[in-house]
């Protein structure tokens, strides 16, 4: 700890951080133009274990629970909502890829940048913030993966055929 603080600041502190670390995060990721997310990149790219998202249901039950996170695109005025399938044109679900990619870069860069509470609070809090933020935002990943690969399995077997409203759950 590089600052010294009351335990009744040091808590504030962590509230304000991971606020606006989630904020500032997802803020980023909203406004960073779309060239910037390629879902064939390192990071976005499916991978063989995932097993076409089938890992995910069967040790995650992903299904059971995805709908229950909360989509932060209302938070901003450019916000891509992601909790249902609006359409199945093609244009419409590669943005939607897109758009996957770009909340699970959200979500990374809440857990890489969580250990700067190491800079203010005392390393068990830092552990507790490091632990949150990897908690709050491994299941957000976990569904961006999941419906990226459900979307891009839809685009190569040409099954776009509608607008119909239709939930990725």
């Amino acid at each position: 700890m590089l600052f010294s603080f009351s335990w009744y600041w040091i808590i504030i502190l962590n509230i304000l951080f991971l606020f606006l670390l989630h904020m500032i995060s997802s803020y980023a990721a909203t406004v960073m133009p779309r060239r910037f997310f390629n879902p064939s990149s390192w990071i976005c790219r499916e991978r063989k274990w995932e097993k076409k998202g089938r890992i995910y249901q069967k040790f995650f039950k992903v299904r059971s629970w995805k709908d229950r996170l909360p989509d932060g695109a209302a938070l901003f005025k450019r916000g891509f909502a992601k909790k249902h399938l609006l359409s199945r044109d093609a244009e419409y679900i590669s943005s939607f890829i897109i758009e996957t990619c770009r909340g699970e870069l959200a979500h990374w860069s809440v857990i890489i940048l969580s250990p700067l509470s190491f800079v203010y609070t005392w390393w068990w809090g830092g552990v507790i913030i490091v632990l949150y933020a990897l908690s709050a935002s491994l299941p957000c990943i976990i569904v961006q993966r999941y419906n990226r690969i459900r979307l891009r399995m839809m685009m190569d077997k040409h099954f776009i055929c509608s607008s119909e409203d239709v939930s990725m759950s």
